[in-house]
């Protein structure tokens, strides 16, 4: 029961730097999907993704030069036996520059040529298909809280965290969901991963324009009455967040995702205030103390 537990628990959530993935050990499956190319490409970094696309340039021009080489001195002003010439040439040909110092001499090196030219025509509207997408896929620039706290609120205890808009423009129809997971050991002795859904004192603005804090109250109805902190850490609960609107911008759904581990839950502690005022009565959102949070004793 020990092994299995300890496996269960490297599917847990994992929260770093505003996101979670999941660290999970997959046994049985195969690590590439040809079918999920696509996607594999669409979710690369920027920076691999640059320098996949240089790899299959280089790696493809590379390729024919040597297809060419094998026709012998089929290329005109070209040096023969020249791995660079024959290079230089490939790429001239599928970028269907023609320069015109070095062109085919041979009906051998015109068959190459007429399937390079094909094969330039496919890479570059795959490509340009590819960074398209990447650019067009809407994306949410919402910043979330580093911590979550629980402090009484209006006289009960009550779970919060901020979110705000990290762009000058608004989400409508904002919504937020919040879900806690944690481990559970049934009657039967079943080890399970559980999750629970928190309900929110507001889980919905019709505008998401500047900041939100989220509240949870810790009633007699929530996954979290009379948890202490201890219990979550032993639980190895975490609390996942997801953000769903309309970007007005674009007019596209974005979604956006968080999490909070026990150790980022801390008790008996608030937000600090960062809503003023002006003296010229002009509402200011204080971004630099967006993280703050100061003991419930202190006065904010």
């Amino acid at each position: 029961m020990k092994n299995n537990r300890d496996r269960q628990q490297q599917a847990r959530l994992v929260s770093r730097t505003g996101q979670f993935s999941l660290n999970v050990v997959r046994l049985g499956l195969p690590r590439l999907h040809f079918a999920d190319l696509y996607h594999s490409l669409l979710t690369l970094s920027w920076p691999r993704f640059f320098i996949l696309i240089w790899l299959s340039y280089t790696l493809t021009n590379s390729l024919f030069a040597l297809a060419y080489l094998a026709g012998g001195d089929c290329i005109t002003n070209a040096r023969p036996g020249s791995f660079k010439d024959a290079f230089y040439f490939s790429v001239q040909t599928m970028a269907t520059i023609g320069y015109g110092s070095m062109y085919p001499r041979t009906d051998y090196a015109n068959i190459i040529v007429c399937i390079q030219a094909l094969f330039g025509l496919w890479g570059v509207a795959m490509i340009t298909g590819l960074a398209f997408a990447r650019f067009s896929k809407p994306t949410a620039r919402v910043v979330f809280s580093r911590v979550a706290v629980v402090s009484p609120f209006n006289g009960v205890l009550t779970l919060m965290y901020r979110t705000a808009n990290h762009r000058s423009n608004q989400i409508l129809e904002a919504q937020q969901r919040v879900t806690l997971i944690r481990d559970e050991v049934t009657s039967d002795g079943e080890y399970m991963r559980r999750f629970y859904d928190l309900q929110l004192v507001r889980s919905q603005s019709p505008i998401f324009a500047l900041t939100w804090t989220v509240m949870h109250v810790i009633d007699e109805n929530s996954p979290l009455y009379k948890l202490t902190p201890k219990d979550l850490k032993e639980q190895q609960a975490e609390i996942v967040v997801t953000l769903t609107g309309i970007d007005e911008t674009v007019s596209q759904t974005i979604h956006a995702r968080h999490s909070f581990v026990a150790s980022e839950v801390l008790w008996d502690m608030r937000f600090v205030d960062i809503l003023l005022r002006t003296p010229e009565g002009k509402r200011v959102v204080d971004y630099t103390r967006f993280h703050e949070v100061k003991a419930v004793e202190e006065k904010l």
